[in-house]
């Protein structure tokens, strides 16, 4: 078999990962296979407040502003008026962008066209809070680049293969059938940290694995031989563990008992688990785990946030074992897997008979191996870098390389 050809020299491929009000994107240099060129961030875009950032490869400061209009497209303009003023657009070979939700018929990563861009705005239902946000940004860069390749990379794509027991709800038949399934998230970002492990760990990667994708939005996965077996959000990013401002799992009754009571429309119930949840609605006064812990020692509600935040995820990590009959490596990742080790520290605590022992000076410096030497089961801290998975997906969309053996 002849190998896939190399990029052509001196071509670069832009990341994607837009949200309503928010963005991050990456600028790679696709010669040097995976160098990163620019780290960049739109904060609060849809505001006059809205923040551009963008970073050099070292982390230097490059541009800090002010975009100072609620048209979320402002950022961009601004954006991409700065990168081509600095030439950094000169060879733009391609983009790839984060889609949080594929639906049912998306489980590979796919090259955009009007066709396709039609079939993403019909799952819009779907994922209200990611997909316009991604669709905009997609159109955006079309607009620009008419003829630029730009593919879409499905978080959902990961758990394609989740068993039907994982993947289905005790709902009616027809519900199911008409796509009222678990669908899973943060794909891209399991994909990373998988590849990771088998590098750091070789076969036992792709034994009974846990991995704790803890961030603003939060989500585990259980993995048997590297393939996603359960994984705990599921027909939205909603379902789950405690979240920077989602609700996570909720009894059902409890929502259809506010909407029947007229304590809350649909559209305020929906703000309300989606926005106004989680951390934030548990503390009263943030959502960054960060603030919470700082406040903790004197408030009670920040303090009663984080072991909520932290309970929860301790039960998600013994169900998870039980479905894989035990743990051979279980890995931390994402803003608050990776730099809170007060959080691993309680979220560990009392799994001894799981194999799970922390060695506390590793994890109080964030080390790459928190695990005591000798217990049965790992415990790591993996960086996570859904951009640089993005960079793969794309080089093998368009022919550059292989397709990754996590794929």
């Amino acid at each position: 078999m002849n190998s896939a050809p190399d990029s052509p020299a001196g071509t670069k491929i832009l990341t994607m990962n837009r949200g309503s009000a928010t963005l991050k994107a990456a600028l790679f240099d696709a010669a040097a296979k995976e160098k990163m060129v620019l780290s960049i961030k739109a904060d609060r875009a849809d505001s006059l407040s809205g923040q551009v950032t963008i970073a050099d490869s070292d982390g230097k400061s490059l541009l800090d502003t002010e975009v100072g209009s609620s048209d979320p497209d402002a950022a961009l303009g601004a954006l991409f008026d700065w990168l081509r003023k600095h030439g950094y657009l000169d060879g733009l070979a391609a983009a790839g962008h984060r889609i949080v939700h594929g639906g049912s018929q998306f489980t590979e990563p796919q090259r955009i066209s009007v066709e396709f861009l039609a079939k993403l705005e019909a799952l819009l239902p779907l994922d209200p809070d990611h997909l316009p946000g991604a669709i905009a940004g997609i159109q955006f860069i079309s607009g620009m680049f008419p003829k630029l390749p730009q593919i879409a990379c499905f978080d959902t794509a990961f758990h394609r293969g989740l068993p039907a027991v994982a993947r289905m709800y005790a709902l009616g038949r027809r519900l199911y059938d008409c796509g009222v399934r678990r669908y899973g998230f943060h794909g891209l970002s399991y994909e990373y940290v998988l590849g990771e492990l088998r590098s750091l760990d070789g076969s036992l990667a792709d034994g009974r694995v846990i991995i704790a994708h803890l961030g603003n939005g939060a989500s585990m996965v259980a993995l048997q031989g590297g393939k996603s077996v359960d994984t705990s959000m599921g027909f939205t990013p909603l379902e789950g563990l405690v979240m920077g401002t989602r609700s996570g799992d909720v009894d059902p009754g409890a929502l259809i008992y506010l909407l029947e009571q007229g304590k809350m429309s649909p559209q305020e119930l929906g703000e309300h688990l989606n926005k106004r949840s989680g951390l934030l609605g548990v503390s009263g006064s943030s959502e960054d785990m960060r603030d919470l812990l700082d406040k903790s020692p004197s408030d009670p509600h920040a303090a009663e946030a984080i072991e909520l935040f932290c309970y929860r995820a301790k039960k998600y990590i013994g169900a998870y074992a039980a479905v894989l009959g035990g743990l051979d490596l279980l890995a931390f990742t994402g803003g608050i897997g990776e730099h809170a080790p007060l959080v691993r520290e309680k979220i560990c605590a009392g799994l001894n008979f799981l194999g799970i022992q922390l060695n506390p000076q590793r994890n109080l410096s964030n080390a790459a191996l928190i695990s005591r030497n000798g217990t049965p089961v790992k415990v790591r801290v993996i960086e996570t870098n859904e951009d640089l998975m993005i960079v793969r997906h794309v080089r093998a969309a368009l022919g550059w390389t292989q397709p990754s053996k996590n794929s």
